[in-house]
């Protein structure tokens, strides 16, 4: 346990001096595993071998550059600006509709692309100039963009998801299913947070002009392509018609077949797809097999063990455990990037959490981790936008030069305050999460 917690401090301290996450934790896994075999470094670098191994001979983590590539030709193909004015058709002219317009926007682009901070990105450059031109308060404009964005990475297809599930050994199916209802739930809290803020500053949130009939079925008709790629992914994993991985290649053949169909395909957006998409995925591979080293060391190490023996020692009630994880997610996302906080913390907790008995009858573990896994998204989707790392905030500050950091912070309190909800109703009522997972495939 000695070295486990060492090596955890190295990390954290290599993390905070810019190293990247992924390096850290495989150099000092590497290291940790030469130290407990006594320096003999060829039997010590071993694991490490096995760990590239593991990750790069892994076919379940082909999903990962499927999916992102469906998700960069999408956003090559301009659809985003599809999505936001179908969803501007219909709550455009409430008060605040352009902001409920991004949400619903954001959720959208979110299904299909997967990525969070590619969701932010786009979504200020599509959002943005609408809101200002109505002259919305920059609080809200903003925030809506940024805590919209956080969408991203829990509606399916998530790539957090996928990390999640290679490291704890879920399926990726019941996670993307298990993802469905609270991300909706998300959705919903999130339009109420904009109708909190124009109801108590009705001048922060004008409503938009009102479109005529024909408008608006041209601005919905124009999203069906992109409504029918999601409902045959998602529909695919529901139906056991496909696996995970084979739903990644259908939605990436299916993004550059719409695009052709609407006229939108390029070769040139095609290259930059894939380039995008290479740049993307080296990166995530590079964090996984660093991860799988660092989880062999503390595994070798016994935290895992040592830390399920703590709790029992202490006679705490499981839901009391899960509070104090939850909290250590909450401190942990306000200093760290989410990968880094995910790929760190799951492989210690994750044990514990499917061994303290949440579920009569989950002999394996399975329900409480596919529920630990949308508890740690939603955590994660809060740090997001939690100060002082906020990575969306950060995101958006970069397209936004001339809005505050500051500003942004203050305009998310009531988002942040609606995902704080929502995390306590996952938390209290756990079936909430697994009824579309366990309708599909059931447990054990």
């Amino acid at each position: 346990m000695t070295v486990a917690l060492i090596a955890f401090a190295i990390v954290i301290g290599l993390v905070l001096l810019r190293v990247p996450i992924g390096i850290a934790m495989g150099v000092v896994g590497a290291i940790g595993f030469v130290i407990l075999r006594d320096w003999r470094w060829s039997a010590g670098l071993g694991p490490a071998a096995d760990s590239i191994l593991d990750v790069t001979q892994n076919d379940a983590l082909s999903v990962i550059p499927l999916f992102i590539l469906m998700g960069m030709i999408i956003a090559q193909s301009g659809m985003a600006h599809d999505l936001y004015r179908a969803a501007y058709a219909v709550v455009g002219r409430l008060p605040g509709g352009l902001a409920m317009s991004t949400i619903l926007a954001c959720g959208g682009f979110s299904a299909v692309s997967g990525s969070s901070l590619a969701t932010a990105a786009t979504m200020s450059q599509v959002a943005l100039p609408s809101m200002r031109k109505y002259g919305y308060d920059d609080r809200l404009s903003t925030a809506s963009v940024a805590a919209g964005g956080t969408l991203g990475i829990l509606i399916p297809p998530s790539i957090i998801l996928i990390i999640y599930g290679f490291l704890t050994g879920q399926s990726i199916g019941k996670l993307f299913l298990a993802g469905i209802l609270p991300g909706i739930l998300g959705i919903l809290l999130y339009l109420c947070a904009v109708a909190f803020v124009v109801w108590r500053r009705p001048e922060a949130g004008p409503a938009g002009e009102r479109m005529t009939w024909p408008e608006v079925r041209a601005s919905v008709l124009r999203v069906i392509p992109i409504l029918i790629l999601f409902v045959i992914i998602i529909g695919g994993i529901y139906g056991q018609v496909f696996t995970a991985d084979e739903a990644a290649g259908v939605g990436a053949f299916g993004a550059i077949v719409i695009s052709a169909f609407i006229g939108r395909f390029s070769w040139r957006g095609l290259i930059d797809a894939l380039s995008q998409t290479v740049k993307t995925s080296v990166g995530l591979f590079l964090l996984l097999i660093g991860a799988e080293i660092f989880n062999r060391l503390i595994t070798r190490a016994g935290l895992p063990d040592d830390l399920l023996n703590l709790v029992q020692g202490a006679g705490l009630e499981p839901f009391t455990v899960l509070a104090l994880i939850v909290l250590i997610y909450l401190v942990l996302g306000a200093v760290f990037e989410s990968l880094s906080m995910i790929t760190l913390t799951v492989p210690v907790f994750a044990p514990l959490v499917a061994s303290l008995g949440f579920f009569a009858g989950d002999v394996t573990g399975e329900m409480a981790l596919i529920w630990f896994g949308i508890i740690v998204v939603v955590v994660t989707e809060i740090s997001l936008i939690t100060p002082p790392i906020g990575l969306n905030i950060f995101v958006l500050r970069s397209v936004v030069t001339d809005v505050s950091t500051a500003t942004i912070f203050k305009g998310v309190t009531p988002f942040w305050a609606a995902d704080i909800i929502r995390l306590a109703f996952l938390i209290a009522l756990p079936f909430f999460s697994l009824l579309v997972p366990m309708g599909v495939w059931g447990f054990n």
